[in-house]
């Protein structure tokens, strides 16, 4: 049978692993230059867009986030749109709205911002929500229903939305449903010493962004998530992740575990990371490499515990410490 009988993505092979971590490296090499000194971080970006999700970054203003967001439109060739999320921000500011249009006699809809390929939502933790909740259809579903009626957003689609961690006044702590749809969460952080000479030195220009040229269309940011989604994740590794994602609802620390939704996320990362890195298959040190983006942010911590100065991310370090990762194919076995 055909991949498109069974409704199973073909596997890959490894010349499309190949190209796949070329022109990967491309994008962030091209991103890179806008963001400088953050490698990492671009790569856990396109990772997000390669795999279908959305990013959270909690960061401090002026780390370089709109940039980033600019930069990922601009390489991919695809539309960009940024919304400041404010306590008096409506739903339909984010979604769009319709309108009765007396020529035609007919209601027409007018999109909102959230139409766009990358859409930057900032300080999202500032609008109410009620607002907050317009997103998350559209971030689960790739489309907004107004008034009864679908609209699909256009493909790729990725919000990328921030949180200042320090100013907390005014502000509305993201519930878990809103945070378990972020597929990751990460920081940008400040730029090291080289990069902010560097910065320094180009001061005279005001937007990296606008002198980047695009290195794929848009299109072909949705075959490469299409070819992500056929690497091979061997049932060792699954178990892996299982084991992983369950020791997080026992851990003393931890009130709220991570979710199923967690453990499918963690698995479509990991199949990007892989073809990032030229294989057409999931090895264990994909997955450690992207349990804290993937899973700290979904965590609950107890109260007492965070009192004591507990972390999610030191949580999950100490836990991928303590779970051995299989030894070889087709078993969980600790080493």
């Amino acid at each position: 049978m055909t991949a498109a009988v069974t409704g199973q993505q073909a596997p890959v092979t490894p010349d499309q692993a190949s190209w796949f971590a070329e022109t990967f490296e491309r994008l962030v090499g091209n991103i890179s230059a806008a963001v400088l000194g953050k490698d990492h971080v671009v790569r856990l970006t396109l990772t997000c867009l390669l795999s279908s999700g959305h990013l959270l970054l909690e960061d401090f203003p002026g780390t370089g986030k709109t940039s980033l967001a600019r930069a990922v439109a601009a390489t991919v060739q695809a539309s960009h749109s940024r919304i400041q999320f404010t306590p008096d921000l409506l739903p339909s500011d984010v979604t769009g709205v319709t309108i009765y249009d007396q020529k035609s006699q007919k209601f027409e809809f007018h999109p909102g911002p959230i139409f766009a390929s990358v859409m930057l939502a900032d300080e999202i933790n500032r609008a109410s929500p009620k607002t907050q909740s317009a997103l998350l259809e559209v971030m689960e579903e790739g489309r907004v229903t107004i008034d009864g009626h679908p609209h699909e957003v256009p493909k790729p689609f990725i919000v990328l939305a921030t949180q200042n961690p320090v100013e907390q006044a005014g502000t509305y702590r993201l519930p878990e449903a809103q945070l378990d749809r972020f597929l990751m969460c990460t920081t940008l952080g400040y730029p090291d010493e080289a990069a902010t000479v560097e910065i320094l030195s180009g001061s005279a220009v005001r937007d990296r962004t606008a002198a980047l040229t695009p290195v794929i269309t848009a299109a072909a940011v949705v075959d490469m998530a299409n070819l992500a989604s056929g690497v091979h994740v061997d049932p060792a590794v699954l178990t892996y992740i299982t084991k992983l994602v369950e020791s997080t609802r026992t851990a003393p620390e931890i009130a709220l575990g991570a979710s199923v939704r967690g453990a499918l996320a963690l698995v479509r990362c990991a199949k990007t990371w892989a073809a990032a890195n030229g294989r057409h298959y999931v090895i264990p040190d994909d997955v450690k490499a992207l349990v804290q983006p993937v899973l700290a942010h979904r965590l609950v911590l107890d109260a007492e515990a965070e009192f004591e100065g507990a972390d999610a991310n030191k949580v999950l370090t100490r836990l991928v410490s303590e779970i051995a990762p299989p030894s070889q194919r087709g078993t969980a076995q600790a080493r």
